[in-house]
């Protein structure tokens, strides 16, 4: 036979299987079954807990790109995702890697993320990663991170911005001698 055993409790009772009481009503779309830890059963909405991530946005460039700006630009890079957070009290943690250059001693390359129009780093323009030039060219691996709060549930752009403490003729690059970079955003549940 292929029939259906159905259980029901008995008046005002509750079903019992196995020592675990189940709810004697369905419950609504996307809820889960879950525990109480102590035998009964009920429907409750699932999701993420406190601190863990609910998404993840990248994105990566491998196109060399300089500028002698003292002010911060993007130099038209596309180390740069958009993100929506879920709820206005979620956190942003963003990590980028690239490599950074300075072609000339004494500039420095500062390095800062932006979110939308918001520097992200230090004030008065010092960014979240410095590369310090004092005897010549140099290149070296740059990495920034930082956990924003960007408290909304709108569409948020962060991307790397650079700029040159010299100006003139000395050039901070990103993504030198064409190596891959790459932006990724992790949304946190708050």
């Amino acid at each position: 036979m292929n029939g259906n055993i159905e259980l029901t409790p008995n008046g005002s009772g509750v079903v019992k299987l196995d020592g675990l009481s189940y709810p004697v009503a369905d419950g609504s779309a996307n809820q889960a079954l879950v525990t109480n830890g102590s035998g009964v059963l009920s429907f409750a909405a699932v999701g993420a807990a406190a601190g863990q991530v609910i998404q993840v946005v990248t994105a990566t460039d491998s196109t060399q790109r300089s500028t002698n700006s003292t002010s911060f630009v993007t130099a038209s890079n596309t180390l740069s995702v958009t993100i929506t957070p879920s709820s206005a009290s979620n956190k942003i943690f963003i990590i980028i890697t690239t490599t950074g250059y300075v072609n000339a001693a004494g500039p420095e390359a500062i390095y800062t993320i932006f979110r939308d129009a918001t520097d992200l780093g230090a004030a008065s323009n010092k960014g979240i990663a410095i590369l310090y030039n004092g005897t010549g060219d140099n290149a070296s691996t740059c990495g920034l991170s930082i956990l924003d709060s960007p408290n909304t549930t709108s569409a948020i752009t962060y991307q790397l911005y650079m700029r040159n403490t010299s100006g003139s003729g000395n050039l901070t690059y990103l993504n030198f001698a064409a190596s891959k970079g790459s932006i990724t955003c992790m949304e946190i549940k708050g």
